[in-house]
């Protein structure tokens, strides 16, 4: 059966000979959002008037004074491929393969931007991401002082195993589970940037700030920049053959005269090397005694973000990829060692933000066997290959990337927007209860932009992670958890409509910030848009705290009404503690009575308050319901953090 194409034509009928401009979001192979009137707009020259033939209709909008139009197009039911053809009477465009379908916006930090080829399973799920209908559209990282019409750049890519590696994962495993259950296009568009605090994907509005003050703080950034970046092409320029041939770096006994001196630990960008990322080595030497040598030592090497790979002369010891905030510590054997003079290589690979080795003085040592450690000084530096550009630090700023990454989409068509941030607001206690106001007033703010006060906004809770902010008294109990507090502002958020949150204390990593199980992150949103958007009658959400009761000595927890409870792998209930009046928690005994979970524990013989899964690392908290989904962490009273 031959497939039927329908033409979409913008034809300038008049107007001086400024071609149009439209948004980089509308190119080849994009999606637009079905049964959803479809926005478009542009730029020309003042005056112009423009038709837009579509599908049989026709419409004609004018170019205000400042050369910008808009329009709608009437909904369209799924389908494709279609063509668009932009015609201004002298230079005609064509956008080509064009899908009506579902379109989502993936925002966030680093869990949301993070690649399907750095996830568990990647080889096979990229081997088999063969769906032309699966379209990714990634905006770069960029920033503005004011909000900008048009993007960076960005193109659409069908998902293919020559692409798919470069999709945000959860993104990803989303979309394969909305083709399976609509059968129509899924266009996403990956708006992230690693590390941003909640703050920079707000608009100065809603944050109170004073615009042109802001924009004058961004041309200072940018001024600021300048002579950073200035010093480092400088520092650059003693080595003019950049990459460089470091084949034998890593041996023995090599000579370092081109080398520069470096101060470990310490983030390179903080020592002249501002806005670099991609491979440089660190060199050192430690001294060993006969014994010594022969009984082994243990190297630690500091923090690196991101990658290396250690040896020692000559030797490889050790390598840790993608950690950039685990100290290294690698045995080293006595066949590597030798009495006397021992060489230490590292060669670092930063894909971002900052570079290099970092963290305490105290995890970068040499520790003979039975001895003390000693401190590893008197580093030496040279870079092997790098790219230059002062952005990483502007993920911290207010509004930088709403204006850049956000606003200039304006209203395209849309179904929602998936959302997994917090990490980078999650640093302390005040930090994490501000989030309770910070991230309802974003959700408000972008369903405004859209024009669309119930525009679905799902969200991921922060998985487990031992983030070294939890405050413990002296047997062990948590006083505060900044990680435990931000997920519980998450939850807090579910109070606006048209809202969803997935849970993933069963698919986290204490010890990993990026934790490699996407497929679970994306498939349960996938579950959460269902329910949401398609109504479907489906398990999308694990047991939900709703109130409690005293009965005697014990607290008796409810959920809300058609919880099915249950413990994971059939395992005791863990995770529930108990307090009195006095504030102090202690573990508590958990049963399942029917859709109920009662508290007990003897030291505490009138409890009022109860709490789940109240720290950084909730990974053991095991209530489940319907679909083994775990349930969200939270504290019987959430008056005050």
């Amino acid at each position: 059966m031959k497939q039927r194409i329908w033409v979409v034509g913008l034809v300038l009928l008049a107007g001086g000979a400024q071609a149009v401009e439209l948004p980089r979001i509308f190119a080849d192979g994009m999606v637009l959002q079905r049964d959803q009137p479809l926005p478009v707009w542009g730029r020309a020259a003042p005056g112009t008037r423009i038709r837009i033939d579509f599908a049989g209709r026709q419409v004609t909008v004018k170019t205000a004074a400042d050369g910008n139009w808009r329009t709608e197009l009437a909904p369209l039911p799924a389908g494709g491929p279609y063509v668009m053809r932009i015609d201004d009477q002298a230079a005609p465009r064509q956008l080509g393969d064009v899908y009506v379908g579902e379109v989502w916006l993936a925002s966030g930090q680093s869990n949301m931007e993070w690649p399907l080829a750095q996830t568990d399973g990647a080889e096979a799920a990229i081997a088999a991401a063969n769906d032309p209908l699966i379209r990714h559209f990634k905006i770069p990282k960029s920033w503005a002082g004011a909000p900008q019409w048009q993007l960076d750049g960005g193109r659409w890519l069908p998902a293919s195993p020559q692409h798919a590696g470069d999709f945000s994962a959860v993104a990803y495993y989303f979309a394969r589970q909305m083709r399976e259950r609509t059968g129509v296009a899924v266009g996403i568009i990956d708006s992230t940037w690693g590390g941003s605090t909640i703050e920079a994907w707000t608009d100065a509005a809603t944050q109170g700030l004073d615009s042109a003050a802001l924009a004058a703080q961004a041309a200072a950034l940018r001024d600021s920049d300048a002579r950073a970046l200035q010093v480092t092409h400088a520092n650059l320029a003693r080595w003019p053959q950049l990459p460089a041939d470091a084949g034998r770096w890593h041996e023995a006994d090599i000579e370092t005269a081109q080398w520069t001196s470096i101060t470990v630990p310490g983030l390179w960008e903080s020592q002249g090397w501002n806005g670099m990322d991609g491979v440089a080595w660190y060199r050192a030497s430690f001294h060993l005694s006969a014994e010594e040598a022969a009984n082994g030592v243990v190297l630690g090497v500091g923090r690196i973000d991101d990658t290396d790979t250690t040896w020692v002369n000559g030797r490889q010891v050790g390598e840790t990829r993608l950690q950039y905030n685990l100290a290294r510590r690698y045995s080293v054997p006595a066949s590597a060692l030798q009495p006397g003079l021992n060489h230490v290589a590292v060669r670092v690979q930063d894909f971002g933000g900052g570079g290099g080795i970092h963290g305490e003085a105290s995890e970068v040592f040499v520790q003979p066997a039975g001895a003390a450690p000693r401190p590893l000084d008197g580093w030496r530096f040279r870079v092997e290959r790098a790219q230059v550009a002062l952005i990483d630090d502007k993920n911290q700023h207010p509004a930088l990337l709403y204006n850049a990454m956000i606003h200039p989409l304006q209203d395209y068509g849309m179904r929602g927007v998936l959302w997994y941030q917090g990490e980078a607001n999650a640093n302390t206690v005040p930090q994490a209860w501000k989030y309770r106001q910070q991230f309802p007033a974003l959700i408000t703010q972008w369903r405004a932009q859209w024009h669309s006060p119930s525009l679905p906004f799902l969200w991921v809770q922060l998985a487990p992670f031992a983030s070294g902010a939890d405050r413990r008294d002296g047997e062990g109990t948590v006083i505060e958890s900044p990680w435990a507090l931000l997920r519980e502002s998450q939850s807090a958020t579910l109070a606006l409509p048209a809202t969803a949150q997935v849970v993933i204390t069963d698919a986290g990593d204490a010890h990993d910030i990026h934790p490699t199980d996407k497929r679970t992150v994306g498939e349960r949103l996938a579950l959460a848009a269902r329910h949401l958007v398609f109504a479907d009658r489906l398990a999308y959400s694990g047991p939900v705290y709703a109130h409690m009761h005293n009965r005697g000595d014990a607290l008796v927890l409810h959920f809300q009404p058609g919880t099915q409870l249950q413990a994971r792998d059939g395992q005791p209930l863990q995770g529930f503690e108990l307090a009195a009046a006095d504030g102090r928690y202690a573990p508590a005994d958990a049963q399942i009575e029917g859709s109920t979970v009662v508290l007990r524990n003897s030291s505490v013989a009138a409890p009022v308050a109860a709490r789940y899964g109240w720290n950084d690392t909730p990974q053991n908290a095991n209530l489940i319901g319907e679909g083994g989904l775990p349930a969200s962490p939270f504290r019987t009273s959430r008056d005050a953090p």
